[in-house]
């Protein structure tokens, strides 16, 4: 059960996640993949060279901070395993195991007559996801209790709570200023065998349409629902 406060609230007594027995990919599916901490100093390993000349498989490297129009050395020896072209760096972040909305899908694979003589990657199918994350405090500091409500009553457009129906599911944060590609290859995610039924999926499009354009719509469940939240909160939601 959601809260009389939440967004979700609009839809009840009906579901905002459906089971998906399926577990076919769609817009709206609950999936889980390893998604990068967006740290605010982007990094990148910097080749010194092979660690014994005559050997290919390995290599010593360094972690520098990455700066745009500042591209790294080259090595003088290249490694085979980690080919260095023009214009492009090998990103060192950390990732995380996360659920994730499957925001967009539809991504139809192109014949591979037309592109003869491209990289894989230039036409490869992708799917956008947003991640969440959890609201409990375990090893590293969670969110604080007043931050939690402000983010359930949609004060910021990149910020959603949601309750994951998964098992060991938990209060979660969508983070929509963090929607990013992911490969469609079966080995790059798991579907977790739930989706947003079709009335919440509309009413996360409202949400992202708030998001990426910015302004609610008036006479929108998203501007009915903040209406709401404004009368019964001192706190209120800003524009």
């Amino acid at each position: 059960m959601y809260p009389e406060d939440s967004f979700q609230s609009l839809v009840l007594p009906n579901n905002w996640w459906d089971k998906d027995s399926s577990r076919d990919l769609c817009r709206g599916a609950l999936v889980r993949s390893y998604i990068s901490h967006v740290d605010q100093t982007p990094y990148a390993f910097r080749m010194l060279g092979r660690s014994q000349a005559e050997q290919h498989n390995e290599a010593d490297m360094v972690v520098e901070p990455m700066r745009v129009g500042h591209p790294l050395d080259k090595t003088p020896l290249p490694v085979a395993a980690m080919p260095q072209y023009p214009g492009e760096v090998w990103a060192a972040y950390r990732a995380k195991s996360r659920p994730c909305i499957v925001v967009a899908v539809n991504s139809p694979v192109v014949d591979s007559k037309l592109t003869r003589g491209k990289p894989n990657n230039a036409t490869a199918p992708t799917m956008l996801v947003a991640p969440f994350y959890g609201v409990a405090k375990g090893k590293r500091a969670g969110y604080s209790e007043v931050f939690v409500e402000r983010v359930r009553h949609c004060e910021w457009p990149q910020f959603f709570w949601d309750h994951l129906p998964i098992e060991r599911g938990e209060e979660s944060i969508l983070r929509l200023d963090q929607v990013q590609p992911i490969g469609m290859d079966r080995r790059s995610f798991e579907t977790l065998g739930f989706r947003l039924s079709d009335t919440a999926l509309e009413l996360f499009d409202e949400l992202l349409t708030w998001y990426l354009w910015g302004g609610v719509e008036e006479g929108s469940y998203l501007a009915m629902y903040r209406e709401q939240i404004e009368a019964t909160f001192t706190s209120g939601a800003t524009s």
